[in-house]
């Protein structure tokens, strides 16, 4: 397995591809800890494929965004395409163990949509479909699941390396089960910040949750919450280094996803069932989101040859700048 990077744009870090060799899985895992230690640093960086980072000890560093992160044991860092990497010092990881995981759609198998665009509507991969995002999320794995992940990883792992007869489906099958428990991670992520004691983020998340569908703004979530404006924002980007209105766009793209893949409702119903009664102004947030209309992001999930052709406008671009 190797990766191909793409030189940096005038607002963006260099990004890298994964190019599976001729007859390999778009599969790779690798351990994080002391062999990491190098006299060199990894430059800040994004990937154009999804990957986790799961950690078994605390221990280190990880920068993501403009977050660095206390590495605790059971974290789970869900890297979505495009999320920014911070540079890696060299002494980051050296007190850490633990998992990295990175594949492509194609790794799902024949069912999965490949496309560059495309792949965003298989439902174990609406973790890693976050526009906008500038960093990882950040998940907890409970203390008595953490061997089982532990498992998970390494048998996903020991296959990769030993390749015995039906290593294919064997590294398919841990991947969509290691998938699915991040799925149901993300899907908690309320209750997760309530255990954690993150009582002022859970109650941020509940209010977006309840009114995205409905004209919502950060003074309507401050006014929910008997908070001023400038304190809750402040809070809130400190915690997550994203703002409030950024995580009441990303609730209403989400959802839009989900709308855009599995109904035929018309665009402008789309947006305005996600808080957007005014159908242009849906348009260009979806657009500035994820660099493509609502239109093409749905032909992409059911037409692989439009996405192939997005993916080529893409690296025109790529290529041209």
């Amino acid at each position: 397995m190797r990766t191909t990077r793409m030189a940096p744009g005038r607002d963006r870090p260099p990004t890298y591809s994964m190019v599976p060799m001729p007859g390999e899985l778009p599969v790779a895992t690798w351990r994080l800890e002391h062999a990491w230690e190098t006299n060199d640093s990894f430059e800040e960086h994004a990937h154009d494929f999804p990957g986790l980072a799961y950690f078994q000890t605390t221990g280190g560093l990880l920068r993501t965004g403009r977050q660095v992160w206390p590495i605790q044991a059971g974290d789970l860092f869900v890297i979505a395409p495009g999320d920014v990497m911070g540079r890696i010092q060299t002494a980051d990881l050296v007190d850490s163990r633990g998992w990295g995981v990175f594949f492509t759609a194609d790794a799902l198998g024949p069912d999965a949509p490949g496309a560059h665009l495309a792949w965003r509507t298989h439902p174990l991969l609406f973790p890693f479909v976050r526009g906008g995002a500038i960093g990882a999320l950040r998940l907890r794995v409970a203390e008595p699941e953490r061997p089982e992940w532990e498992a998970r990883i390494r048998a996903l792992h020991d296959e990769l390396v030993q390749r015995r007869d039906g290593y294919r489906e064997a590294v398919q099958a841990h991947l969509v089960l290691l998938l699915v428990g991040v799925s149901r991670l993300a899907a908690d992520v309320v209750g997760d910040l309530r255990e954690n004691r993150e009582p002022l983020l859970a109650e941020v998340f509940e209010v977006i949750e309840r009114r995205y569908p409905q004209p919502l703004s950060l003074r309507d979530v401050a006014a929910a919450m008997n908070i001023s404006p400038g304190h809750l924002t402040s809070t809130v980007r400190r915690r997550t280094g994203r703002t409030v209105q950024e995580w009441i766009t990303e609730r209403r793209m989400m959802q839009a996803r989900r709308l855009l893949a599995v109904t035929e409702l018309p665009i402008g119903e789309v947006g305005r069932r996600v808080g957007f009664p005014d159908a242009g102004y849906f348009a260009r947030v979806f657009g500035k989101v994820h660099g493509v209309s609502p239109a093409r992001w749905r032909r992409a999930g059911t037409d692989p040859a439009a996405g192939r052709d997005d993916a080529k406008s893409r690296s025109a671009l790529v290529e041209s700048e």
